[in-house]
């Protein structure tokens, strides 16, 4: 579902996710507007679920995440009772970053953050323990390129 906002409210959402830390005065200066109008409008953002948070980027691999690895997943069975066990099996695992289910021949795709390579196989074999998967391929990311992209708000 489409939401419509205005140009004040994309300034608004690209100050926020530049930094959501900033405080609101910068923010009202950027969207140029004054601090209550813009207050309110968040407010009313947050409560229609357009903005749903606010939170800290971390250096992974200051703190000692340094690979990536990106799992593709195939799997045989499609019933929900699977699924469930599947996202269970998923949630359980703090590792996993990102989960996609995908149109295609790749069912779903991980992105998954680890120590390291033995790391990665600990979680392979405790995901694979937990729920039956045909088919799993890990790519290990050799260089983020990019990171916390902002949404694309402009007009157009």
């Amino acid at each position: 579902m489409s939401v419509r906002i205005d140009e004040i409210d994309r300034k608004i959402l690209m100050a926020l996710q530049e930094d959501a830390g900033q405080s609101l005065d910068e923010i009202a200066r950027k969207a140029g507007s004054s601090k209550t109008p813009v207050w309110n409008r968040i407010q009313k953002m947050k409560k229609s679920g357009m903005i749903q948070g606010q939170t800290a980027v971390l250096d992974a691999e200051a703190l000692g995440f340094e690979s990536c690895f990106f799992v593709l997943i195939r799997t045989s069975q499609h019933a929900a009772s699977w699924k469930e066990q599947f996202m269970n099996a998923l949630n359980a695992r703090p590792e996993v970053m990102e989960a996609h289910r995908l149109a295609g021949d790749i069912d779903y795709i991980l992105k998954v953050r680890v120590t390291n390579a033995r790391a990665y196989d600990k979680f392979y074999q405790a995901l694979i323990d937990d729920v039956d998967i045909y088919n799993v391929t890990a790519l290990l990311s050799m260089e983020e390129i990019i990171n916390n992209r902002p949404l694309p708000l402009r007009e157009g």
